[in-house]
């Protein structure tokens, strides 16, 4: 038995190894390769590229977590939906915030024929899950200009921080929505919808009304409920779309063109 010692040590750096060749001592240390950092910056550049037509047709997807199955078939059926330009996740990408989990999802969500752009959901900031997004997704709060069109992503997982007062940056939204010279159609995209009780509540009318008064707003569109929901939940003008979650098997299509737009519940 002298040699127990020595064994035993093998043993456990075999199961410190991960399948990806990369020595990982605990589940929520952050080891990326090159070509799983900064997913939104890369996969905007792509969007980018696309030839701007008079409509646009995107999906609205969300809370893959654990249901890794799920998301497999999800890719499978919005490979099969016609003229999409890009599919948005709208958060809570992992269960645990664990480093893995997120790229377990992208694994998948390679598979589609279109880019993906993720906002940040409450799950995924467990732990130190918020660094190991911004890492390999980005910035918690983004935006770009598309065609017609300027998309904000914002980080409203305001119990995560404490109801502090801090998230959403309701400020950072308001410049978002101001700074916008070319008058483009603006959709405001988050994880948490304002009505939840996770929300900040003393954030959500100053939420609410910066998304009312913004004339350019088209709709905005969120997560988190695992149910598929919309409505004027303000009487304000302003319509909010919820998606399903993957474990549900459902998503959104949306069209837009100038002056309107189409909702469909997509159930695969």
């Amino acid at each position: 038995m002298k040699n127990f010692p020595r064994l035993t040590m093998i043993l456990f750096g075999i199961l410190l190894t991960s399948c990806d060749g990369l020595f990982q001592y605990n589940p929520n240390q952050i080891l990326l390769k090159d070509d799983e950092r900064d997913l939104n910056a890369k996969n905007i550049e792509k969007i980018k590229s696309l030839p701007v037509k008079d409509t646009l047709r995107f999906i609205l997807m969300g809370d893959t977590q654990r249901w890794y199955d799920e998301t497999v078939k999800f890719v499978e059926s919005a490979n099969k939906q016609r003229d999409i330009d890009f599919v948005l996740h709208a958060g809570d990408i992992s269960d645990f915030g664990i480093t893995k989990e997120l790229k377990w999802i992208n694994e998948i969500m390679q598979n589609l024929r279109y880019p993906y752009l993720t906002v940040i959901g409450n799950h995924d900031i467990v732990a130190n899950g918020s660094d190991a997004y911004v890492r390999m997704f980005g910035p918690l709060d983004y935006s770009f200009v598309y065609g017609h069109y300027k998309f904000i992503f914002i980080n409203t997982n305001s119990l995560e921080y404490g109801l502090d007062g801090s998230t959403p940056n309701v400020p950072w939204l308001k410049a978002q929505l101001t700074d916008n010279p070319d008058k483009k159609e603006t959709i405001v995209i988050g994880h948490v919808p304002p009505f939840d009780a996770d929300f900040d509540r003393n954030l959500e009318k100053d939420y609410t009304g910066a998304l009312a008064s913004d004339t350019n707003l088209k709709f905005t569109l969120y997560g988190h409920q695992h149910a598929f929901k919309e409505g004027e939940f303000y009487d304000d003008g302003v319509q909010y779309y919820l998606t399903t979650s993957m474990g549900a098997r459902g998503y959104l299509v949306i069209t837009s063109w100038k002056g309107g737009y189409k909702v469909e519940r997509i159930e695969f």
